[in-house]
């Protein structure tokens, strides 16, 4: 019974003391009421209901919607924190699929998958510099990656289970 009251207790708790401090007009908190703050909330709860519940499918949509909400807090206040790339997105995305992987033992291959895909478009710059690939020659090759996912996802899709 406890298990089932947990996400929507949260829920309520933390939408009601956004309403309230917004509404007390508090200043201290004035560059959080926004909506990425809402989104928060949500990932909080859903990360209560995966862990203190043992719901452990909520993890990932936990980590998804916290670590999306904090990217739009943080994005463009932090010096080192990139606010114009798909980088941050995938990486967080990882994070969930490694936390989630942690308590129920699948989605490890999504995980290391979407890490090298965080990191290659987080630091491709770097990579390309280290690796000496002249920029003319991989731009054309960038512009079909987004086929290359594609094919990838149809494969898993068509691969028959051993």
């Amino acid at each position: 019974m406890k298990n089932q009251r947990m996400f929507p207790g949260i829920i309520l708790i933390g939408f009601g003391a956004y309403f309230f401090l917004q509404q007390s007009g508090i200043t201290l908190f004035q560059n959080f009421y926004t909506w990425p703050t809402l989104i928060i909330i949500v990932g909080i709860a859903f990360l209560a209901q995966g862990y203190a519940a043992k719901d452990y499918e909520s993890i990932l949509p936990g980590v998804i919607l916290l670590g999306f909400g904090l990217h739009f807090h943080i994005a463009g206040r932090l010096t080192f924190w990139p606010d114009n790339s798909i980088g941050p997105f995938i990486l967080i995305l990882s994070l969930g699929f490694f936390l989630r992987f942690q308590k129920t033992g699948t989605g490890l291959f999504q995980a290391f998958l979407f890490l090298v895909w965080a990191l290659l478009l987080l630091f491709y710059d770097k990579i390309a510099g280290y690796l000496g690939i002249v920029q003319n020659g991989m731009s054309q090759v960038l512009k079909f990656w987004p086929a290359l996912i594609i094919i990838i996802g149809i494969y898993f899709l068509l691969k028959k289970k051993k």
